[in-house]
């Protein structure tokens, strides 16, 4: 009795369902991969926390005022006096991405009390917005907290 030849492909079955698992994945994954401005939103509404947190802290250990400036195009940080610290710009697939109009400031340790002051004289709302995505960010008046959503 001739011994049993080992199989040396896949069957049609096996071909079949391979290709409709990628057909699956690819409908429902290719769309949320090459829609990536809500992920560059996302990324910089994070960024923009973390500096205005940063900006914060490191006007509170140097004793020195810090002004972050607010367009509907980003950030920028600079001390009181003069000197800029650096900016946070908007990302090119979302611009502007902060909803709210006009220029608007914050400042860090004013007068060197340790109190923060926006120009809105109450909680400074910043809406982060574009191709569906948002997130709103607020900075606490007094405290200078940054408050996150959930």
């Amino acid at each position: 009795m001739p011994a049993a030849r080992p199989a040396l492909g896949f069957t049609l079955v096996e071909l079949v369902m391979v290709m409709v698992l990628v057909a699956t994945l690819a409908v429902t994954a290719l769309p949320r991969i090459a829609n990536t401005s809500d992920w560059a939103l996302r990324a910089f509404s994070d960024d923009l926390a973390a500096q205005l947190m940063g900006a914060r802290r490191m006007a509170l250990s140097q004793r020195r005022p810090i002004v972050a400036t607010i367009t509907g195009s980003g950030v920028s940080l600079a001390y009181a006096g003069g000197g800029a610290l650096g900016s946070l710009a908007c990302p090119a697939s979302a611009t502007p991405c902060i909803a709210e109009g006009g220029s608007r400031t914050v400042t860090f340790n004013v007068g060197n009390t340790g109190a923060t002051s926006t120009s809105t004289g109450a909680p400074l709302t910043l809406t982060i917005s574009g191709n569906g995505y948002s997130r709103v960010l607020q900075v606490a008046h007094e405290t200078g907290h940054v408050l996150l959503p959930p």
